[in-house]
């Protein structure tokens, strides 16, 4: 009877601790294994020139539903003002501040007597202080009634070009003068900037969501996309998708945006403005860089990223010529194609005429999905991203 009864509680103390165990797995799988929800402040940047049912209203709806778990984003961090005032600079005088979870590093090295040193955790900086690339002045005709001859009523689709009413794109591949560098570029003509959208892993903010560039793709159903600046990857930058504000955290590293209006602008992380985002119409906002142009459209030849970084990799990089007029380059490396340094990527935007370039997360990365099947030959076959550039007709109109 004895033998029985211990045996009884031995049976129930084990029962109670692979309880326990199991207990602290879900715990640990929910708290510290699955992705987790970022929380959008809420800061939704309207559309001026928006007709019928707002896009950032529905970008809103999205932003409400988020769930709260970044801890580096708080309501504190972002607070939206009345588009006059332009008084807060989110980031003036910040101190550089590098993500533990970063994946890249390097050590500046000034491009002149001005350039502060420190840790880059993304692609660092080619721009001094106070200096931007682009333009967020509107020209006298809006984006909607420019370049007319390049869209066509009746859609004209072919194996390298697609064009419609709203979007015209054509896609084309190089090598350079030796042969040494396969590269692959996307001539993007927009009537409305809103057709140039993000794409965010899982249609979810936040880190740890990942998927690859076709699945976003097709998700989305994009003409083109291109890997982002794999925003999920750190918690340092600016984080603007689709007219919503996520993130604006302090960054050394260069900040690009493209506005409602179809103009884009390069600027250094310590330049950027939140006020002014909002105030200028923000509608897209990635941080990785460098610039790859200055203030006048000539190749920037010195960054702040480390040796690796600067030189020959696969990439993928932006481009803008005026409202309206953009263009994405993709550039095969570590296989047969050698890949490409930053300089030899300035050189080559300086080259087909841009007025401001910005280099995007690179390396396996890098992915140019076009019509559905992916382009280029990603390094190693390629890898998910949390995020993703597209071209879609889908939304124009709106």
């Amino acid at each position: 009877m004895k033998q029985q009864k211990e045996r009884t509680v031995l049976k129930n103390l084990a029962l109670d601790i692979s309880l326990t165990v199991l207990a602290l797995m879900v715990f640990a799988l929910f708290h510290h294994v699955l992705p987790r929800a970022g929380q959008s402040q809420g800061i939704v940047i309207e559309n001026p020139y928006a007709t019928g049912t707002s896009l950032s209203a529905q970008a809103e709806e999205k932003s409400d539903a988020a769930e709260a778990s970044d801890s580096t984003v708080t309501a504190k961090t972002i607070q939206q003002t009345p588009s006059s005032s332009r008084t807060t600079t989110l980031f003036s005088g910040a101190q550089t501040q590098s993500s533990s979870s970063s994946r890249k590093g390097g050590k500046s090295s000034g491009k002149n007597s001005g350039r502060s040193s420190g840790q880059s955790s993304k692609g660092g900086s080619g721009l001094d202080e106070g200096e931007t690339a682009g333009t967020t002045t509107q020209s006298s005709a809006p984006i909607s009634e420019k370049f007319a001859e390049k869209y066509s009523d009746t859609p004209v689709i072919t194996s390298d070009s697609f064009v419609t009413n709203g979007v015209s794109v054509s896609v084309s591949e190089h090598q350079t003068q030796d042969g040494s560098v396969t590269y692959y570029v996307a001539d993007i003509y927009l009537k409305d900037v809103t057709s140039l959208r993000s794409a965010l892993a899982q249609d979810t903010y936040g880190s740890g969501y990942r998927d690859s560039i076709e699945n976003m793709a097709l998700l989305n159903q994009a003409l083109l996309a291109v890997n982002g600046d794999y925003y999920g990857n750190t918690t340092e930058g600016v984080v603007i998708r689709n007219g919503v504000i996520y993130r604006a955290n302090a960054t050394e590293n260069d900040v690009c945006v493209l506005y409602y209006d179809g103009s884009m602008r390069v600027m250094k992380g310590s330049d950027f403005s939140v006020d002014e985002a909002i105030a200028d119409g923000a509608w897209q906002a990635w941080t990785f860089g460098p610039a790859l142009l200055d203030g006048e459209g000539k190749a920037i030849t010195s960054y702040s990223s480390s040796g690796f970084i600067a030189s020959a990799n696969p990439r993928t990089a932006i481009g803008y010529y005026e409202p309206g007029h953009y263009c994405i380059v993709v550039v095969d490396g570590r296989g047969e194609s050698a890949g490409m340094s930053l300089a030899q990527l300035s050189r080559l935007f300086e080259e087909m005429g841009c007025s401001a370039a910005y280099n995007l997360d690179g390396g396996k990365s890098s992915v140019m999905v076009w019509q559905g099947e992916t382009y280029n030959q990603p390094s190693g076959g390629g890898r998910e991203s949390s995020d993703a550039i597209l071209i879609t007709e889908a939304n124009y109109g709106i």
